[in-house]
């Protein structure tokens, strides 16, 4: 399990360790706003295409043969920028990362699920949530640290070393998983496995989720400063966030297996949590920030674990990799969608008018999703 759990935290610090760091960029390298924009959606615009197909190709082919084939990819693009080092480049090499992040990140959830039996599935995707979330807390931070030693190329030098060490431990250590027999499927049959509430609640808890996180981790040091506070502030709020969900992950899957927390239970109460928590951003003060920073954290530390066990509990074996990449392109959705539902209510009105726009969607997907039979 470790090399699965290490491609995890290779896709999120890869996503997060260069874009916190483009905006710093010499004037060559980011132009405008809209050029830092442009740099920042490739990844995520890739994966958004890309996931369900490379998901769909791990049911074919096998995971373990998709999630080699991620990481050398990864390698190879973030090694472009290395040996190349000229601004141009950097369009291509952010691209290609975000196209094989595409291919490990589902391979990547599907041997979890298919290594584990059904009864561990709670602690294997909360550990495998630990340590995403450390990527994605260690990105940067550490990106910015190799940044001002060596700049871009030493950043990406990092990146290719990484990826191509991931998946020599991978070969070493993970099984051959071989795909499972297949019926055919038609799209109408597709259709209706994504119409199926078994999958779409879970998908949607996982979105909204993930865009509770982004909007956390975006807009409350906005808030902090508005509010007076300093850097120390705001970043301990950011930092309190992150390490409340990445501890959380893993103790909530163990609870899931224990029997002690159900799925329904767990992504309601992770739903009403991070719903509160934007409430309590509305508030004055730094304890409201630490407060909601940590309710948020919590929230959606509950749900992630819990929702793709679920999803693994209820698809078939044959189909985790289109699952899971489905599964993912909805957490990306949240991602991108959570800020500009938030910015646009923002602009309309005030911040705090976007964070309870948001906390009444949060609550909108429990009462629909988790409430009820």
């Amino acid at each position: 399990m470790w090399p699965l759990y290490a491609a995890g935290f290779t896709t999120a610090f890869g996503a997060h360790a260069i874009a916190a760091n483009l905006g710093g960029a010499s004037s060559d390298a980011v132009t405008s706003l809209l050029t830092l924009g442009l740099l920042l959606a490739l990844y995520d615009g890739a994966e958004v295409l890309l996931k369900p197909v490379f998901g769909t190709i791990a049911d074919r082919v096998g995971a373990r043969p998709v999630l080699l084939f991620g990481l050398i990819g990864f390698a190879v693009a973030s090694g472009i920028y290395v040996l190349v080092d000229q601004t141009s480049w950097l369009w291509l090499a952010r691209l290609g990362q975000g196209a094989a992040a595409s291919a490990f990140s589902p391979a990547a959830s599907t041997l979890v699920a298919r290594l584990n039996p059904s009864a561990k599935h709670g602690r294997a995707f909360g550990s495998y949530g630990f340590y995403k979330s450390i990527g994605y807390t260690a990105g940067p931070l550490l990106g910015g640290a190799i940044v001002w030693l060596g700049g871009f190329r030493l950043l990406f030098g990092v990146m290719t070393v990484l990826a191509i060490a991931v998946a020599i431990w991978a070969v070493a250590i993970v099984p051959v998983v071989p795909p499972l027999p297949r019926t055919r499927q038609t799209v109408l049959d597709l259709a209706r496995r994504i119409a199926d509430p078994q999958f779409l609640r879970p998908t949607v808890a996982l979105a909204a989720a993930t865009a509770a996180l982004s909007v956390g981790v975006g807009f409350l040091p906005v808030t902090g400063a508005g509010d007076g506070l300093g850097t120390i502030a705001t970043g301990a709020a950011v930092s309190l966030l992150a390490a409340t969900a990445a501890i959380v992950q893993p103790r909530a899957g163990r609870a899931l297996d224990a029997g002690r927390l159900s799925t329904r239970t767990g992504i309601a109460v992770g739903l009403g949590l991070a719903s509160a928590g934007f409430v309590c951003a509305t508030l004055p003060g730094v304890a409201s920030l630490l407060i909601a920073a940590a309710l948020i954290g919590a929230g959606t530390g509950v749900i992630t674990p819990l929702g793709f066990a679920a999803l693994a509990a209820s698809t078939p074996p044959e189909r985790l990799g289109q699952t899971m990449g489905t599964a993912e392109l909805g957490r990306e959705l949240g991602d991108a969608g959570g800020p500009l539902l938030v910015a646009a209510v923002a602009t309309a009105a005030v911040l705090d008018a976007g964070y309870l726009a948001l906390a009444a969607l949060l609550a909108l997907v429990l009462v629909i999703g988790w409430t009820r039979k």
